[in-house]
């Protein structure tokens, strides 16, 4: 892919798009439409090769324009075509009103939608585009409900209808699509959140808009993908050595919590720390590296002896299993009095929440709910905007924001990041500490904050679905560290 099909945009900035595409580059609008139905067919046939009878229901704008282009082209490779229409048909303007007529001439016809859906192979949505901003009602409503009701797989035209294209949020209800094709530039709606409850599978047209269109219309949103790995993780010197590698400090593991660190240390090991150093409660730090000998366990009662530990170490992760103790508290205010870059995560995150501060040498990798408390607000404040969510936490915080859950987010000064890959079998404990993990071994290697967070959400949630070829009810976060080399290797 170019650099291009890596950049994400705002519903707005995607109208800019196609407005200077059409008015400055000569590309006219039924083009465009043209091209997004072919496109979307054409994927329809892929997936779906089988098929041979569609149903597409069209709404009164340019999404809907687009599937009268969708039902033309299905009509004339032979398909048995039904062609539901929602809103006066002779209303329709400008290329939706061509690609209306085009249908027509092909054979076509056009029923008013009256509550039902017929049988079909394969359903397609072009009934609200991207300018959604208000919940949908009436027959719009009515129509979606029984898009997912019914059995047939749902391809959604540009987006899910009903979905909103910056948040990713449902407006009122949205259609729960098996696949999606989104044209000219990737919405941020589809990436996020709810989002991947409707959208299914992703799949990019960019429809031949020149290179100097995309120029115009700077972003500063962008997908992670090999392509990340590519760029901040070169090969290795032939005559690398465990020095060169970083030494990975990984500070928690409050009585009863053993785990958490340790899977943290072997996630920190698996991602290519030269050393790694686990600094964690007396309790149990003589039996923590017996299944894992490769960690070097501290036993630190109290702050005082974490400090000589700080000394030869090149970053820190904090947080995992740590609690919210005294004893907590002073290990996170020592490892706050170094410059060294860190990760804050878990119960680290529950103790800046009561004291805040912001620092431009940290990565902080809270879940919804951590976030909620971060920002003194509610866990579904966060969900319902989780890109300016993100975007506050790194105004208010400083450094990196790594905002996880489905669709996780990396914000940082450059802008957001947001990461594709990644299934609903990571909902399970330890996941988080894994992350900690694998972000504090990329700073150790020398990784800026940005780069090291970037990398390592996508390494890990790449390790994550290729653990899930197994299933993803039960997946544990040890199943990922299992695939961790393969990822971070990629």
């Amino acid at each position: 892919m170019t650099v291009v099909e890596h950049c994400v945009y705002t519903a707005t900035q995607v109208r800019q798009l196609d407005q200077i595409t059409i008015q400055e580059h000569g590309i006219p609008a039924y083009t465009l439409m043209s091209r997004a139905g072919q496109a979307t067919f054409d994927r329809i046939r892929t997936v779906w090769p089988d098929a041979r009878s569609l149903c597409v229901l069209c709404g009164g704008g340019n999404n809907g324009g687009d599937g009268y282009v969708i039902a033309r082209l299905a009509i004339q490779a032979g398909w048995q075509v039904t062609l539901l229409s929602l809103g006066d048909v002779l209303r329709l303007q400008d290329a939706a009103e061509q690609a209306f007529r085009n249908f027509m001439a092909a054979g076509g016809r056009a029923q008013a939608f009256e509550g039902l859906l017929p049988i079909a192979d394969v359903m397609v949505d072009a009934l609200l585009g991207t300018g959604l901003d208000r919940n949908v009602e009436g027959a719009y409503a009515d129509a979606i409900a029984l898009l997912n009701q019914q059995d047939a797989p749902v391809v959604a035209v540009d987006i899910s209808s009903g979905l909103h294209a910056d948040t990713g949020q449902p407006c009122g209800c949205a259609v729960e699509a098996d696949l999606t094709v989104t044209f000219i530039g990737w919405k941020a709606g589809l990436l996020t959140g709810k989002a991947r409850d409707y959208c299914g599978n992703l799949h990019f047209a960019r429809l031949d808009v020149p290179d100097a269109v995309y120029a115009q219309v700077p972003t500063d949103m962008r997908l992670l993908g090999l392509h990340t790995l590519r760029e901040y993780l070169p090969p290795r010197r032939r005559s690398a050595h465990k020095g060169d590698c970083g030494h990975s400090l990984l500070v928690g593991g409050a009585p009863g919590m053993s785990g958490a660190v340790r899977m943290a240390g072997e996630a920190a090991l698996r991602a290519g720390s030269g050393l790694v150093t686990v600094a964690t409660h007396p309790e149990h730090a003589p039996v923590l590296n017996l299944l894992r000998p490769e960690l070097m366990v501290n036993a630190v009662e109290s702050p005082v002896h974490l400090r000589p530990l700080l000394q030869r170490i090149d970053a820190i992760g904090i947080g995992p299993g740590m609690g919210q103790t005294a004893w907590s508290r002073g290990l996170l205010t020592m490892v706050q009095t170094v410059g060294l870059p860190k990760v804050l995560d878990a119960d680290a995150l529950n103790l800046l929440a009561q004291t805040r501060s912001q620092r431009d040498d940290w990565v902080l990798t809270p879940h919804p709910g951590e976030a909620a408390r971060l920002l003194a607000c509610e866990t579904t404040d966060v969900e319902q905007d989780r890109i300016a969510a993100a975007s506050r936490l790194q105004r208010e915080y400083g450094g990196v924001i790594v905002l996880k859950g489905a669709g996780t987010l990396v914000a940082s000064a450059a802008g957001v990041a947001f990461c594709p890959v990644g299934n609903p079998g990571m909902a399970s404990g330890g996941m988080g500490d894994t992350l900690t993990g694998i972000i504090t071994a990329l700073l150790a290697q020398g990784l800026g904050l940005q780069a090291a967070a970037e990398a390592g959400v996508w390494a890990h949630a790449h390790a994550a679905d290729l653990a899930a070829a197994a299933g993803e009810r039960g997946l544990l976060a040890s199943d990922v560290l299992a695939h961790l080399r393969e990822a971070i290797n990629a």
